[in-house]
């Protein structure tokens, strides 16, 4: 009777533990990389020209998400990543400046936590974070009070790529913090996108014999302005660009047809109005814009190079067989027109150097967001479609790609399943807005995915509701348009007239979305 008992304890503890020998089950380093005012189509696996091998690699050996989506601008598309909620709920409606309540009160607020706190406090991971942080400037918003062990940031919406010089004429300072210190950069400072990228790779170093899991959270400052390269990376391109704007589109939207990343039925939309026909500029002109591009696309060429040797460290340190990487945009190709602007100190020095500050403008920037119209700030697809590539090994399906709506508020929920955590009602005291996304972790293994996820944007009075094929979207001041992604993704052909129950429906949605998360009307606010 003793060894028919001490035979039962046995079993039960085969059944309810561990095989004798076999390791726990790890959790999974996850590293979310995030580009700067990078455009739908300026990655090869994207429809680029411009040589991007280490992310191509990412998409190859992993998913291609091609209907994603981010919040349109910096500052909410970040805080919309780092928290899983629309941004308005966690504090950033708009910018990094108060504009006279709570949902812009411009920094995270207390009923948001990041990816970083939970997955620290509730899974016991190591957490770091490189590059460009801007969802606010107030101390408690700060990544060393948001969860982050390792943080090397600049807080501002940009920066010279080779100093910490003003970039305004306001007073207005740039910022820079290792982890709680403020640091200044000078002129013999690294290139940013190699500091960012060194301070990642230094901190792998510095945790690398530790048994815990990391999450490391690198976001390039590039390709945001003033457009500022290596010169031995700028001599790649130069030249490339004569071709100019017209052709490269073209050739740009054949390709996306032939990777599969747009439908055949999706038209290319017309060269923007504001954009000048190639053939109409002077030799002049056209060397001068061919410069921009080339430093555009040398950013674009080291930071995926910068890319590659965070790769390389995690194979090195035998961390890349159970590790996640996730990359994606803010937001699309910036329309800004740096030149213009009285409010921003005027640098003429050499294109592409310390002593030039420049954007790459209209033409270029329709270039970026290939095959869509419109650009950054604006809620029409230019500005807030973006790729996600998801490279997971053993995981997800090499070479896979899908066309599930998704949005930068579910990379909250897919990084709490992935460690295993449960998003909680409250944190630190702090009682915690429900999550607006949903996890893609079905998504990322080639899983059905029941039901369709209703998005929503709101930035500076540009507005949209996707539920399912259809999309409502209106820029400020304007009427509602209604389009058909499914069959017009390009948003060529308003459908508002043809569809008016389908406009009062998705508007009800939209209005209930905005009272919910505390919009404001932007001409209310705007002078604030």
């Amino acid at each position: 009777m003793l060894f028919k008992k001490i035979g039962y304890i046995i079993i039960a503890i085969c059944c309810t533990g561990p095989v004798l020998g076999q390791a726990p089950i790890q959790k999974p380093n996850i590293v979310v990389i995030l580009a700067d005012d990078m455009g739908f189509s300026d990655i090869g696996c994207f429809g680029s020209e411009i040589s991007t091998p280490n992310i191509d690699r990412l998409a190859r050996e992993g998913l291609k998400m091609t209907q994603f989506y981010n919040a349109g601008r910096c500052c909410p598309s970040r805080a919309a990543l780092l928290t899983g909620l629309y941004p308005h709920q966690a504090g950033v409606g708009d910018m990094v400046k108060y504009k006279g309540s709570p949902a812009y009160q411009g920094y995270l607020n207390e009923h948001s936590a990041t990816i970083a706190e939970l997955l620290k406090e509730q899974a016991g991971y190591n957490t770091i974070v490189s590059g460009k942080w801007h969802v606010g400037l107030q101390k408690s918003a700060l990544a060393y009070n948001r969860g982050f062990d390792k943080s090397f940031t600049m807080l501002n919406n940009g920066s010279s790529y080779f100093n910490s010089a003003p970039l305004y004429n306001d007073g207005s300072k740039i910022t820079f913090m290792l982890n709680d210190r403020e640091i200044t950069r000078n002129d013999t400072s690294k290139y940013l996108t190699r500091a960012i990228t060194d301070f990642a790779i230094k901190s792998l170093d510095e945790i690398k014999d530790e048994q815990k899991p990391f999450f490391m959270y690198v976001a390039y400052n590039a390709p945001h302005w003033p457009i500022q390269a290596l010169p031995e990376d700028i001599a790649k391109f130069k030249g490339q660009y004569l071709k100019g704007w017209d052709v490269l589109r073209k050739q740009r939207y054949e390709k996306q047809l032939t990777l599969g990343i747009i439908k055949k039925q999706w038209a290319l939309s017309p060269r923007d109005k504001r954009a000048p026909a190639w053939d109409s500029l002077s030799e002049e002109e056209k060397e001068k814009w061919d410069t921009r591009m080339a430093i555009y696309a040398a950013m674009v060429y080291r930071m995926d190079a910068c890319i590659g040797e965070i790769l390389t460290k995690l194979k090195q340190l035998g961390k890349d067989k159970n590790t996640i990487i996730l990359f994606a945009s803010d937001n699309g190709g910036s329309a800004d027109e740096v030149k213009s602007l009285s409010t921003v100190i005027q640098k003429n020095g050499e294109p592409g150097s310390v002593n030039s500050i420049d954007s790459y403008e209209i033409p270029w920037a329709n270039v970026s967001n290939t095959p869509f119209k419109l650009f950054k700030r604006n809620t029409h697809e230019g500005g807030i479609a973006t790729p996600l590539i998801a490279w997971y090994p053993r995981h997800v399906k090499a070479g896979s790609k899908n066309n599930s709506v998704g949005h930068l508020i579910d990379l909250m929920p897919t990084c709490l399943e992935l460690a295993g955590v449960i998003y909680p009602t409250q944190f630190k005291n702090r009682e915690l807005t429900p999550l607006a996304g949903k996890s893609l972790l079905n998504t990322f293994k080639g899983k059905p995915v029941s039901g369709n996820q209703t998005l929503f944007w709101e930035h500076e009075g540009s507005r949209a509701i996707r539920k399912g094929k259809w999309k409502l979207v209106a820029e400020p001041k304007q009427a509602w348009e209604l389009f058909d992604l499914e069959a017009d993704r390009s948003e060529m052909k308003d459908l508002a007239t043809k569809y008016p129950a389908k406009v009062i429906e998705l508007q009800k949605e939209y209005l209930a979305w905005a009272n919910k998360v505390v919009v404001v009307d932007w001409e209310t606010i705007k002078g604030l």
